[in-house]
C-alpha cells in the first residue's frame, strides 16, 4: 500500500491511534515498538475493538486482510504525517528550545486562535512519534498549526523539520537541558538551532528575541525574521514592568497583565504578542488572550491551600529552569519562603556539578526553609535538609510542620512527582 493510498483510508476518518488501551473507532492503528512493548503482537486486539487498518511491520502478525504489513510502522507514520501536512494547507509554526516550549506554544495558540482556525500539539506530544500524530490532527480548514517539538540530542529537531515543513519557528531560549544527550551546552544550542537552520535554509520567516544573548551573534545569518527587543528600535518593542509575582508588560502604550509567574515567562508572552502582530491580530484581542491564560499541568500554577501559597512548578526542571525559578522567587517579598527541589534528570556527567550549584544557590539565597529531595541532591555537600527519596520527606512531613503562612515553591523534574507534596502538607 502507498503513502498516497493509506492517506485516502486516513482522509475517510482522520483517526490514528497507536495504544490499544485508548483506541478510536475506525482508527488506523500503528504498531510502534519500544524497549518493553512490541505494538505488532496487539494488532488483532486493535482491529477487535474498532480499529479498522492495523499498520504492522513484522509479517508473523499478518493473519487478516486489514492488517498491513510495511518495512517499518513508525517511519511509515511519520511519511503519513508528512504527507498530510503538504496535503493541507496549514501553515506550520514550529516551537523548540530548553524551556518554556509548552507554555509559549498555549499563548500562541491563545492569541492566533482569536482570528484563525487553530490546531496545536497537545501536552508535550513533542517526539519522533508526538510531532506526527500532532500533523494529523491538522484538519483541511485548518488555517495555522503550532507544532511543539522536543529534543534530547543532536540532529532530532532537523529531523522533526523534515516531517513537519514548518513555516515559522520560534525558538524560546537555550539552557542546559538533556546535557546527557546534547553533550554540553553548546550541544544545546546547535541543536535547537536546526530549527532556524531549517527555516533560513528553505527562505522560512524566523521569530526571534532579539535580546537573547545567543541569537545576538546570529543575527545578521537570519534574512527572513522578525523580532522582539526591550533594546533595539528595530524590533517590535516590548518591555517587562515588573514580575513580582505575575508578569506585567507594557507595548504600545497597552498594559497587558498576566497570570504567569517569573521573568522567565516575559519572553513568553512576548513570542505570542510578536506572532499575534506579524499574523495582523489587534492588541486588544492578544492582550485579551494573554490575560486569560491559566497556567496549568504543573507550570507554575498558583495555588491556595490552608494558610499557604504555592508555586506549583514540577512538571520539569533542568539546571537552566531551576536557577531562574529560585532567582525570582527570592525576590518575591512575602514574609517566609520554603523550598522543595527535586532531582533534575538527564545531565550526564555534569549531574553532581549542577546539582551542587543549585544547592549553593539555594543556601546563598537564604530562604526559611530549603529541602532537597533525590540521590542526586542527596549526595551535595551543604547544609541544607537533604531527602534520599520522596518516601523520607512524606515521614518527615507528618512529624513537622511547616512555618505559618508560608509561600511555598516546588520544582523538579517530571519523575519526581513532587505534586504529590500537595497531599502531604
Amino acid at each position: 500500500m502507498t503513502i498516497q493510498e493509506l492517506h485516502q483510508h486516513f482522509l475517510d476518518h482522520k483517526l490514528v491511534s497507536t495504544d490499544t488501551r485508548k483506541i478510536s473507532k475506525n482508527s488506523i492503528f500503528f504498531a510502534l515498538k519500544g524497549d518493553n512493548f512490541n505494538g505488532n503482537a496487539y494488532a488483532k486486539e486493535a482491529l477487535s475493538k474498532g480499529a479498522f487498518l492495523a499498520i504492522v511491520d513484522e509479517k508473523e502478525y499478518v493473519n487478516n486482510k486489514d492488517i498491513i504489513l510495511v518495512n517499518n510502522a513508525l517511519t511509515t507514520l511519520q511519511q503519513l504525517a508528512n504527507y498530510h501536512r503538504n496535503y493541507c494547507s496549514a501553515k506550520i509554526i514550529s516551537i523548540t528550545g530548553s524551556n518554556g516550549k509548552t507554555t509559549t506554544k498555549e499563548l500562541i495558540n491563545a492569541v492566533l486562535s482569536t482570528q484563525y482556525k487553530t490546531i496545536a500539539t497537545k501536552g508535550n506530544l513533542n517526539n519522533h512519534i508526538g510531532v506526527p500524530l500532532t500533523l494529523l490532527s491538522i484538519k483541511e480548514d485548518t488555517e495555522i498549526a503550532v507544532v511543539e517539538m522536543g529534543a534530547n540530542h543532536k540532529k532530532e529537531i532537523a529531523f522533526l523539520c523534515s516531517i513537519a515543513e514548518p513555516d515559522y519557528g520560534y525558538i524560546t531560549n537555550f539552557g542546559k537541558a538533556h546535557l546527557e544527550g546534547f553533550g554540553s551546552l553548546e550541544g544545546v544550542i546547535e541543536g535547537k538551532s536546526e530549527l532556524y537552520d531549517y527555516l533560513t535554509t528553505n527562505k522560512k520567516k524566523v521569530f526571534l528575541n532579539a535580546d537573547d544573548p545567543i541569537q545576538k551573534e546570529k543575527l545578521d545569518t537570519y534574512i527572513q525574521k522578525f523580532g522582539f527587543s526591550q533594546e533595539q528600535k528595530e524590533y517590535y518593542n516590548i518591555i517587562l514592568l515588573s514580575a513580582s509575582p505575575f508578569v506585567s508588560i507594557h507595548v504600545e502604550k497597552t498594559i497587558i497583565n498576566t497570570k504567569l509567574i517569573g521573568k522567565y515567562n516575559f519572553t513568553n508572552s512576548c513570542a505570542a504578542i510578536v506572532i499575534g502582530k506579524y499574523f495582523s491580530i489587534a492588541l486588544p484581542a492578544i492582550q485579551k488572550a494573554i490575560e486569560s491564560y491559566t497556567p496549568e499541568n504543573n507550570r507554575s500554577q498558583i495555588i491556595e491551600k490552608k494558610e499557604y501559597k504555592i508555586i506549583l512548578d514540577a512538571y520539569n526542571a533542568n539546571p537552566t529552569s531551576m536557577t531562574a525559578a529560585l532567582e525570582n522567587f527570592s525576590t518575591l517579598k512575602d514574609n517566609t519562603k520554603v523550598l522543595f527541589l527535586g532531582d533534575m534528570f538527564e545531565l550526564g556527567k555534569t549531574s553532581q556539578e549542577e546539582h551542587q550549584n543549585i544547592a549553593d544557590l539555594a543556601q546563598k539565597l537564604n530562604f526559611n526553609s530549603v529541602y532537597l529531595i533525590g540521590e542526586n541532591f542527596n549526595r551535595t555537600k551543604t547544609n541544607l535538609q537533604k531527602f534520599n527519596s520522596f518516601e523520607s520527606l512524606k515521614l518527615y512531613l507528618k512529624e513537622n510542620n511547616l512555618p505559618e503562612n508560608s509561600t511555598i515553591l516546588i520544582k523538579g523534574s517530571r519523575g519526581m512527582a513532587l505534586e504529590r507534596i500537595l497531599d502531604i502538607i
